[in-house]
């Protein structure tokens, strides 16, 4: 049966998307075009594509040619899907969160090692601080199911949406979502583990930044002020006083010399047994100190 004018099949749609973001300076623009199929079709990537000799309805080829073109202006993919994965949970997403990238996975990794061990009628006790969706608060979570949460966030829309992944992912009993600046709101003395992935960009770090972060995330969740620093001294001088002894204070950084500085903040505020670990790019990136 000929085509319709205008229509293409699956197939030429994906080439035509691929050509629009390749042009458009997308550094993996086949790869992005079938996520973007994906999404409209609602379905998963690899099935979006079992028979690419079809036609798309005209409502989803609309919806498509939206989206790639959406895609074309720079707009992160996730955020035009809504969800990104994070050590295998789907995180929903609103412009009012920060889009969590793979290196933050490590992070979590490395909160994970620090906590206590598990142990009958002691129920650790976790602070997020900063949450924006709540990826780390509910992968911590889910992957420790004698683990209380507290994720503190301060941007009250940001806050919802990290609600509302805790419910989406069943772990309200033990994740609570808080709005407050930093460590409001979280006790003396009572927490095992402090984590947070907190703005760290300095004003010539947010101007090299690609245009996905620069026009699209939310400018507080990555402004750390002149030295990028200005967020981090803040926490890291009101972490030790929150945390039992041995409780363990962790921190994405910026990297590099950067890494360095906030290792000496921590060992400054009488943190012990500070190190660095490196990214999966082999940049030191994390920092983490035992009170």
């Amino acid at each position: 049966m000929p085509l319709l004018a205008g229509a293409r099949t699956l197939r030429g749609e994906l080439d035509a998307a691929t050509t629009t973001l390749a042009t458009a300076g997308i550094a993996t623009p086949r790869v992005d075009a079938e996520w973007l199929l994906a999404g409209v079709l609602g379905a998963g990537r690899f099935a979006a594509q079992l028979d690419l000799d079809r036609t798309l309805a005209p409502p989803l080829a609309e919806a498509y040619r939206a989206a790639v073109q959406r895609r074309a202006g720079r707009e992160p993919l996730q955020r035009i899907l809504g969800w990104e994965g994070f050590r295998g949970l789907r995180m929903w997403l609103t412009d009012d969160v920060l889009v969590p990238r793979p290196e933050t996975e490590m992070l979590a990794e490395w909160a994970l090692e620090l906590l206590p061990q598990p142990r009958p009628g002691r129920r650790p006790l976790a602070v997020d601080v900063g949450a924006g969706c709540g990826c780390i608060a509910c992968a911590l979570a889910a992957e420790r199911p004698d683990l209380d949460v507290v994720a503190t966030e301060v941007s009250p829309a940001a806050a919802t949406v990290a609600r509302d992944n805790v419910a989406a992912l069943g772990l309200g009993a033990r994740v609570c979502v808080i709005v407050a600046d930093l460590l409001e709101g979280v006790g003396a003395g009572r927490v095992d583990l402090v984590v947070s992935n907190p703005p760290y960009g300095s004003s010539a770090f947010l101007a090299a930044l690609e245009p996905e972060v620069s026009r699209h995330e939310p400018r507080a969740a990555i402004d750390g002020g002149p030295d990028g620093l200005a967020v981090m001294r803040t926490l890291v001088a009101g972490a030790r006083g929150r945390l039992r002894s041995g409780g363990a204070l962790v921190l994405e950084t910026a990297g590099g010399a950067q890494a360095e500085a906030v290792a000496g903040l921590l060992r400054a505020a009488g943190f012990g047994t500070v190190a660095v670990r490196a990214d999966l790019a082999g940049v030191d990136r994390f920092v983490a100190g035992r009170a």
